[in-house]
């Protein structure tokens, strides 16, 4: 079983850029999709990016262009590299990782982000 732990979230101004960290231990991690899902107070988590286990990347509109998921399977890693952050990023942002064969997924417990104005 594989459990996720978030790092490098904090506080930043607008303009401002973070590097998110998702390191996994366990078995399996490089053959699973993993994705970077954020939830503000009081709103739905949302998915901002996902990268599958074969290096495909999306994101939502929001963060086009601002927003770069990686993975280095080497490490066990996968990243979210956040630029040009703005005041709607703010929120808890937590990694996923799902594995299609067997129909499972697990969840990190999620890092602060807070963007001020």
């Amino acid at each position: 079983q594989v459990q996720l732990v978030e790092s490098g979230g904090g506080l930043v101004q607008a303009g401002g850029s973070l590097r998110l960290s998702c390191a996994a231990s366990g078995r399996g991690f490089t053959v699973s999709h993993m994705g970077w899902y954020r939830q503000a107070p009081g709103k739905q988590r949302e998915l901002v990016a996902a990268i599958t286990n074969g290096g495909t990347t999306n994101y939502t509109d929001s963060v086009k262009g601002r927003f770069t998921i990686s993975r280095d399977n080497a490490k066990n890693t996968v990243y979210l590299q956040m630029n040009n952050l703005k005041p709607e990023d703010t929120a808890v942002y937590y990694c996923h990782a799902f594995w299609t064969l067997a129909q499972v997924d697990c969840w990190g417990r999620g890092t602060q982000v807070t963007v001020s104005s």
